[in-house]
């Protein structure tokens, strides 16, 4: 049987701890990772994911050199209007669901800003490499003036915020990089 502890570290104990005293404490305190997924379970989603992104990456390198060799350098495309609407469609979902995870100050914010800054980048190349030399102009100004940066902004957000609370958690060490931070199971 467990007995109950009333004790609890006042503001004084804990701005006393050192660095790695407060993060073994939150390491003590936290859910055990082997509590929310099984190590082994998570291990072996982990190798697939990791096999498949390597296979992947792998495999698209000859689809490039074949695509680079085969395609033509033009080619009217059916259903135009369609996919550019889809496009555009998907973009503004994804850029109102930003907005309102932000407003409401909801986690989801890092996979939809992140998600909504990639396909502008998208936006962008595909607006640029499929213009007319007359629309080249209109094409790379709002590249440059709108997408690209809204792009850098929505990217790095959630990037920023991943840092801010790997931090709170005590997860990142001083002057480490937020690339550098591991899944703790």
């Amino acid at each position: 049987m467990t007995e109950a502890v009333d004790w609890e570290p006042s503001d004084a104990q804990i701005a006393a701890m050192t660095v790695a005293q407060r993060r073994a404490l939150i390491q003590r305190l936290e859910r055990p990772a082997a509590e929310l997924i099984h190590p082994v379970i998570a291990a072996r989603i982990r190798r697939v994911r990791v096999s498949l992104m390597m296979s992947g990456s792998v495999a698209l390198i000859p689809w490039i050199v074949f695509l680079g060799l085969t395609l033509p350098n033009r080619y009217v495309a059916d259903h135009w209007s369609a996919t550019w609407i889809g496009f555009d469609a998907l973009l503004v979902l994804l850029m109102a669901m930003t907005a309102y995870f932000g407003w409401r100050r909801r986690m989801l914010l890092l996979l939809t800003g992140f998600a909504t800054g990639v396909l502008l980048v998208c936006d962008a190349w595909f607006d640029i490499m499929t213009s007319e030399p007359h629309d080249l102009p209109v094409s790379l100004a709002t590249a440059a003036f709108a997408e690209l940066p809204l792009a850098a902004v929505l990217i790095l957000g959630p990037l920023r915020i991943m840092r801010l609370v790997a931090s709170r958690l005590w997860l990142l060490e001083t002057g480490m990089r937020v690339w550098h931070l591991e899944f703790p199971f």
